[in-house]
């Protein structure tokens, strides 16, 4: 399968719109809370919101390949994105874990992959200066490797088998794009553009986003009316459908046959 955006190997309610804030300058914040310097330290570490957690079950043609289970957390010093993929099965079970971390601005402060089966693969992506950069290394004893990306420390993170972060990058076109208005309002197949890093794949990538609209959707025998997003790339073409509190409930990739579903 592929990567970056592609996978390799009802009314919102006032609660549910408090989740995004709209920034003028520098991104997106996940809860609108004040943004606080990272000069002085705390006599202890401020206290963490859960914003989501849960599971995500990925098919390929009906069969569950592979589980994400997946965690958010804010304060008001910024935002953390957990994750851990295993797939269900196989001599050489994959097993990857990743942490995101965000400024309260929603600007990168550092992202971790790690593979614990069937590798030892790992890398981490910090600021340098205005832009990104990505240090990695094949095996824990091998030299780490270096690679500059000419990216905004805003920049998105899609990187391969963690879905969770495009529920964020979701939250992030809909705080940018989209207001309550008796309704969620977003201009109909308009895309917009974010710039985006593949961590696993080591490459940058463009992706643009549309609110397609409502649309009734069935998830497992149940017929539910929730919110299409339609994501493209290079790499292809995805179709996310979030609920009224900004939960991804589904994904799906029609060219590779994939379905990605909250448990």
């Amino acid at each position: 399968m592929q990567s970056g955006v592609g996978f390799s190997n009802r009314t919102l309610t006032n609660v549910g719109w408090s989740v995004l804030v709209l920034v003028a300058v520098g991104g997106f914040c996940l809860l609108a809370v004040p943004q606080v310097g990272w000069a002085a330290k705390p006599d202890k570490a401020p206290a963490q919101d859960m914003v989501d957690s849960g599971t995500f079950g990925v098919f390929i043609n009906g069969h569950r390949i592979a589980t994400e289970t997946f965690s958010i957390h804010q304060s008001g010093a910024g935002s953390s994105v957990t994750s851990e993929f295993k797939a269900e099965a196989g001599t050489d079970r994959a097993v990857q874990t990743s942490e995101w971390q965000m400024a309260a601005n929603g600007d990168l402060r550092k992202y971790e992959w790690k593979e614990a089966s069937p590798g030892q693969a790992q890398a981490v992506v910090v600021p340098s200066q205005e832009f990104l950069i990505e240090k990695s290394r094949n095996t824990p004893q091998e030299k780490e490797h270096e690679q500059p990306f000419m990216l905004p420390v805003s920049s998105s993170i899609l990187d391969d088998y963690f879905f969770v972060q495009r529920e964020i990058l979701a939250w992030k076109f809909l705080a940018s794009s989209c207001k309550q208005q008796d309704g969620l309002q977003c201009p109909l197949k308009q895309w917009v553009q974010f710039g985006a890093l593949n961590p696993h794949a080591r490459a940058s990538l463009p992706v643009s986003v549309q609110f397609a609209g409502r649309e009734k959707v069935t998830i497992r025998g149940g017929e539910r009316e929730l919110n299409r997003l339609d994501l493209k790339s290079d790499s292809g073409e995805w179709a996310l459908w979030l609920d009224d509190q900004f939960k991804l409930q589904r994904i799906l990739v029609p060219g590779e046959n994939t379905e990605v579903l909250r448990d």
